[in-house]
């Protein structure tokens, strides 16, 4: 069995600590689910609109990629401590932070759906009288779906390891549990901590799988 350096037992694997910290881990775990689901939700509801705008007025397009790619490419840590001044340390903090790095994919997957759209359809739509609303709708949404979810199963994965880094700031869900083994040198909790972020994102993009399965099922007869 590991000991650290004064020889007492620190093992990777404990069943004696999932036993006697499960409120704490099933409290992060929770925590974790909350912190991924308000974000990507949020960048789903803002990336659409922006998207749309995108596609639709195409001198748009440039400035609002360029705008989700520069957010994406402020580190996560220096982020949130800057954010901290204004939204205080509290989960909001790490929910805009997150919310800004899901711009970059859902943005582009929404705008790459949306313009994939074969222009033939939406004349032959428009012909039979569809407006802008019922034509986004009816016709548009449906066959951006693919590239939409793709980019959601992206965007979620992605959410959930960024959320760990939220442990700097208190809200890090399991990445709580990680820095403070990390800080205590407790194996088991790094490392049980560590397996349920995995285990979070496996499910995530499973569940996602299936739901674009159902959603779309036109496309497995394509690839088939």
């Amino acid at each position: 069995m590991l000991a650290d350096s004064s020889g007492v037992p620190n093992p990777w694997l404990s069943w004696k600590y999932l036993s006697g910290h499960y409120d704490a881990i099933e409290a992060a775990t929770r925590q974790h689910i909350s912190l991924t689901l308000v974000s990507v939700s949020v960048g789903l509801l803002i990336s659409f609109p922006l998207a749309l705008l995108a596609t639709r007025r195409r001198r748009t397009a440039g400035p609002i990629l360029a705008l989700a790619g520069v957010l994406y490419t402020i580190p996560s840590l220096a982020l949130f401590v800057a954010l901290v001044p204004v939204t205080g340390l509290k989960p909001l903090t790490v929910e805009i932070g997150l919310t800004a790095y899901t711009l970059v994919i859902l943005v582009r997957n929404v705008a790459a759906g949306l313009a994939g759209v074969p222009a033939d359809v939406v004349e032959a739509a428009r012909g039979l009288g569809y407006g802008s609303l019922r034509l986004l709708l009816r016709v548009e949404l449906p066959l951006a779906l693919p590239a939409i979810l793709a980019g959601l199963r992206v965007a979620t994965v992605s959410t959930i390891a960024l959320t760990t880094i939220g442990g700097y700031v208190g809200y890090g869900g399991l990445g709580d549990l990680i820095f403070q083994g990390l800080n205590s040198l407790y194996r088991a909790q790094v490392l049980t901590a560590s397996l349920l972020c995995v285990a979070l994102a496996v499910i995530a993009d499973l569940l996602l799988l299936g739901l674009q399965r159902v959603l779309t099922p036109w496309t497995r007869g394509v690839a088939a």
